[in-house]
């Protein structure tokens, strides 16, 4: 009986040449990335969306993706579509999720590995405008192609939670900032008001920002400071980081 019950459990015991048939005959997936980058302008929270060429997204708005190479690394092939699609490099990247339901491509079954990432947008100018490539208020955006809203609103439920874990919000600001201007992407990036005092008493607290000595420019009545972020002095202290948890 033994026997019996071993030898089945060897037969349900796939080889490698078993899975290597599935994958070629059976289970043919396409892997591809999509990237939800993400900017901050005009004291808004901006993604870059672009016009979809397929005929069944006719005029409607989609993520940057792309196809993985069957020889590409998954993070590698996120950092290709930015750099072929914008000509930006050298970005913050990070991943989301994998997004894999069965009619999400009209091509077929393609499941998709979803990453965002974080820049200035006055400071990466982009460097390819082809298909109508516009930066989008997050909160303007009611539907996009294939499931891209799907993956861009569980991007920014990440990117909310991470940026009151970690400093991600200073991927957004120049080197130099005022407080002002860092508070206004914590308030945009967290959809909410913050108070001021209680703001700038927390960040002083943690004593990440360095004073360079400079005023903030063009602005009325009372300049403000110009400070920007010691990324040294958090890489060794990160016990610190308290949070943002207004």
């Amino acid at each position: 009986m033994a026997s019996i019950v071993k030898g089945k459990e060897a037969k349900s015991i796939k080889s490698l040449l078993d899975i290597q048939s599935e994958v070629k005959v059976i289970n043919r997936i396409a892997l591809s990335v999509d990237c939800v980058i993400f900017g901050f302008d005009e004291n808004k929270l901006k993604v870059l969306l672009i016009r979809s060429d397929l005929k069944k997204f006719q005029g409607k708005w989609s993520l940057l993706g792309d196809l993985v190479d069957p020889k590409e690394e998954l993070d590698s092939a996120a950092n290709r579509i930015l750099k072929q699609r914008t000509g930006l490099d050298d970005v913050y990247l990070e991943q989301v999720r994998t997004f894999g339901c069965l009619e999400r491509h009209p091509a077929g079954r393609v499941v998709t590995v979803a990453y965002y990432s974080l820049i200035n947008i006055q400071h990466h100018k982009l460097k390819i405008l082809d298909n109508e490539l516009h930066w989008h208020d997050v909160n303007d955006i009611a539907e996009l192609a294939f499931d891209h809203k799907r993956i861009l609103d569980s991007s920014y439920e990440q990117l909310q939670r991470r940026v009151q874990e970690h400093p991600l919000a200073f991927s957004l600001l120049p080197k130099k900032f005022s407080m002002r201007e860092l508070q206004n992407v914590y308030e945009s990036i967290l959809d909410t008001k913050m108070d001021r005092r209680n703001f700038r008493k927390k960040f002083f607290a943690m004593d990440f920002l360095v004073d360079i000595g400079q005023m903030e420019q063009d602005v009325p009545h009372r300049p403000g400071k110009l400070y920007h972020f010691n990324y040294s002095k958090y890489e060794k202290k990160k016990k610190k980081w308290v949070g943002i948890d207004f």
